[in-house]
């Protein structure tokens, strides 16, 4: 059965909403806290969707795709061109193009339904001006193998956590203060540097420490943003920074309202990225002090982002009982 893909338009806007919540339903069947849908989701998300469809000029690339069968549709797919966060220099390739965790076939779709849908999103993306691909994929999915399949290797981890901790007496670990920019901008340069060693794709830019510092700052006086630091004897070890997640992590049928995520959190105890300490208690109540900041906040579910390379990370953090529940995978495109 022949299955083509063509970019939605206004006319599909039922549809689209339909397959998207199809879609976030079948995550929060496989983690109904992670994933949880909104209450009577068709109702929160069609005004927002219908509203990202009649935009005429975007500020960067985004498409939703359709993949039908005669009149029939069977799969979407979301695309988009990403913004590099000011402080790397876009992978060294330029602005990557991801496809988005909100890809959907359908149960009754023909085979080759996932095949025709990625290649058409890679094809819009490749179009758009990307030079690296990205993919989203929950744990478990078909679009892991997909991935696989076309040659994308795992690029990062969302690393997750229910269920999360009070922090006791953490005797090294504080909140941050502005005095303490400095070292974190030092520690956050040694961050990069790993991250850069183990990816091309997090190739720092050359003002990236002036950039941290700035957004640094600015963190300080963000009222749902906390930042820790550890030191012990003198020495400044880490930090940590608990925030609120957004739709670029969750499609948007999803309740966010309860999850939030660690992203920038680096400790010296993780500085050898293929090999974890045998005392490694700093940089475990560093997390624990984010994490149960999360908490005291309401939240009751959290990721943490973990390339996936950096062994020791993950280690640290799995014994602290997160496990991964999303993956972010990358390929260049072959033209």
């Amino acid at each position: 059965m022949s299955i083509s893909v063509r970019t939605a338009q206004l006319s599909d806007l039922d549809t689209v909403v339909e397959l998207l919540i199809a879609d976030a339903k079948r995550r929060e069947a496989a983690d109904p806290i992670f994933w949880k849908v909104k209450p009577a989701p068709r109702d929160k998300i069609y005004p927002a969707v219908r509203a990202f469809m009649e935009i005429e000029h975007r500020a960067f690339h985004q498409a939703l795709l359709l993949a039908e069968t005669g009149r029939k549709t069977i799969g979407i797919a979301h695309t988009m061109i990403l913004p590099v966060p000011p402080i790397y220099a876009g992978g060294a390739y330029g602005p990557p193009g991801l496809i988005l965790e909100d890809c959907y076939v359908t149960e009754d779709a023909p085979a080759g339904a996932w095949q025709a849908l990625i290649e058409a999103a890679e094809a819009d993306l490749v179009q758009a001006g990307a030079e690296t691909l990205l993919g989203q994929s929950a744990v478990g999915r078909v679009l892991e193998k997909e991935y696989e399949k076309r040659g994308y290797e795992p690029l990062t981890l969302y690393l997750a956590k229910t269920g999360l901790r009070q922090a006791g007496n953490l005797p090294d670990i504080r909140a941050a203060e502005d005095s303490d920019i400095e070292d974190i901008v030092t520690a956050s340069a040694e961050h990069r540097r790993i991250l850069d060693d183990l990816n091309v794709f997090w190739k720092p830019s050359s003002d990236a420490n002036a950039r941290f510092a700035a957004w640094m700052r600015k963190s300080l006086t963000l009222a749902d943003h906390d930042m820790f630091v550890s030191s012990s004897d003198g020495e400044f070890n880490g930090y940590a920074i608990s925030q609120p997640v957004t739709h670029m992590h969750f499609p948007i049928p999803h309740d966010i309202s309860a999850v939030g995520k660690i992203d920038d959190y680096y400790h010296v105890d993780t500085a050898d990225p293929t090999a974890l300490p045998d005392d490694a208690k700093g940089a475990s109540d560093l997390l624990l002090a984010a994490e149960a900041a999360l908490a005291a906040r309401g939240n009751n579910a959290a990721f943490v982002v973990c390339p996936a390379a950096w062994t020791s990370k993950r280690k640290m953090l799995e014994a602290a009982g997160y496990s991964n529940a999303m993956t972010w995978f990358k390929k260049r495109p072959s033209h």
